[in-house]
C-alpha cells in the first residue's frame, strides 16, 4: 500500500476546535469488522459494548505545558520553544522559533506567565539532523515541575486560536493521566469521566495502565509515498510488572483486550512476544509503524478518534480493521465517509470510533 490510499476529504466545519461540553456527550461510531456494519452512538453507551472481565489497556501519560517563551539572555531576541522529549531530569530536545538563531552555546531565560521574576534558564548544546535543539536546564530542580508556571498547553496546529484557554487546561488531559511527559494528548481517553468509570467497574471491567509518552511524531504525515520509507519517531513507553500480569491473564483466559488509543494500542505490540499471546513488563523507546498487513498480538478491540489523513495513526487503524489483511483501509474510510455525512466532529476534540 501507498501513502496516498490514506488521502480522504474532510470538510473544515468538522475539525472540531473545541471539546464538548461534556466529556462523555462526544459521539461513538461502532463498526464491526467482521462485516464492516457500522451504528451511531453515544460514548456514554460504552458500557453497553463491554463484557465482564474485559480488560480496558489506556495510556496514562500526562500532557505537559511543553510550549514556552523565552529571550536570549545576550541579545533579548525572543524564542518560542516546544520541548519534545526528556532524555534525564532538565535535559529536553526542543523545537525552536527561529531555530538559526539559537547555536550552540546561547543562553536562553524564561519568564513565568504572571511576570514574576524566574530563574530558570536553557543552555543549547547540541543540535540533531532535524533541527532540534538539546536545552540543558537550570535555576530549578526539575523543569518538570515549573512548567505549570512558566509554559501552556501545546494545542495541535489545526485548532486554530492563538493561546490554550481555561477549558482546554483541563479537557486536553485524560481525568486518568499520571505520568507527565507527552506533549499531545492521548485523546480517545479525553472521553471518559468518573461517573462512566464506576459504571464500568460495577459491571466488571477491568482496567490496567501502560505509559507511552506521546512526541509530535505520532502525529506527523507520512510524506514519503512508499511507506517503507517512512521513518517513526522514538517514543518512551513503560509497562509495569502488575500491567503485564494481568494482561497475560486475561489473555490465557480468553478474555478481551480493549486498547484505549492509538498509543496503547502501539505499547501492547511494542513489548508483546513474537508469538504473540504474551507481554513483558519493562521500559524502552518504540518506533513501531502500523500498517496494514499486519497481525496483532494482544488487543481484541480498539477505541480511537478519527485521525488526519495520510497520518500513521490512520494506518494503523486501518490494518486493526482487518489484521493480515489490506481491506481494513477501505473498510475504515467507508466509515469516515458515513462519520462527514453524519457531522461527527474529527480529531483531538472529536468524537470517537469503536473498533469491535
Amino acid at each position: 500500500m501507498r501513502a496516498s490510499d490514506f488521502d480522504y476529504l474532510l470538510p473544515t466545519q468538522l475539525i472540531a476546535q473545541r471539546p464538548t461540553q461534556e466529556r462523555d456527550e462526544s459521539r461513538l461510531l461502532v463498526l464491526r469488522r467482521s462485516h464492516g456494519a457500522v451504528t451511531h452512538h453515544r460514548f456514554k453507551e460504552l458500557p453497553g459494548f463491554l463484557r465482564t472481565g474485559d480488560l480496558l489497556a489506556w495510556n496514562d501519560s500526562k500532557v505537559i505545558a511543553a510550549r514556552l517563551k523565552g529571550k536570549n539572555h545576550r541579545s533579548g531576541g525572543e524564542f518560542e520553544v516546544l520541548l519534545l522529549e526528556e532524555n534525564s531530569r532538565n535535559d529536553w530536545w526542543a523545537m525552536l522559533r527561529p531555530g538559526k538563531r539559537a547555536r550552540t552555546q546561547t543562553r536562553i531565560d524564561f519568564k513565568p506567565r504572571a511576570g514574576d521574576p524566574s530563574s530558570v534558564s536553557a543552555t543549547v548544546v547540541d543540535a540533531n539532523a532535524e533541527g532540534h535543539r538539546r536545552l540543558v536546564f537550570s535555576g530549578c530542580e526539575n523543569i518538570l515541575d515549573e512548567l505549570p508556571q512558566l509554559g501552556q498547553v501545546p494545542l495541535p496546529p489545526y485548532i486554530k486560536r492563538d493561546a490554550p484557554d481555561e477549558a482546554d487546561v483541563d479537557r486536553y488531559q485524560t481525568i486518568y493521566a499520571h505520568e507527565p511527559g507527552s506533549v499531545a494528548a492521548p485523546t480517545a481517553g479525553l472521553h471518559f469521566t468518573p461517573a462512566l468509570l464506576g459504571a464500568l467497574r460495577r459491571a466488571g471491567v477491568q482496567i490496567c495502565n501502560v505509559t507511552l509518552h506521546v512526541g509530535l511524531g505520532t502525529f506527523a504525515p507520512v510524506k514519503s509515498e512508499e511507506l517503507s520509507e517512512h521513518e517513526m519517531h522514538e517514543e518512551r513507553y513503560v509497562v509495569s510488572e502488575e500491567t503485564a500480569t494481568r494482561l497475560n491473564t486475561a489473555k490465557a483466559e480468553g478474555r478481551r483486550i480493549i486498547a484505549i488509543g492509538t498509543t496503547s494500542l502501539r505499547v501492547l505490540e511494542s513489548v508483546a512476544d513474537e508469538n504473540g499471546g504474551h507481554v513483558r513488563a519493562g521500559s524502552g523507546r518504540t518506533r513501531l509503524f502500523i500498517h496494514p498487513p499486519r497481525r496483532f498480538s494482544m488487543a481484541d478491540a480498539l477505541l480511537t478518534n478519527f485521525h488526519l489523513p495520510r497520518s500513521t495513526l490512520l494506518m494503523l487503524v486501518s490494518a486493526f480493521a482487518a489484521p493480515g489483511e489490506t481491506r481494513g483501509r477501505d473498510l475504515v474510510l467507508t466509515a469516515y465517509r458515513e462519520a462527514i455525512a453524519q457531522h461527527y466532529r474529527f480529531f483531538s476534540y472529536g468524537d470517537a470510533m469503536l473498533i469491535l
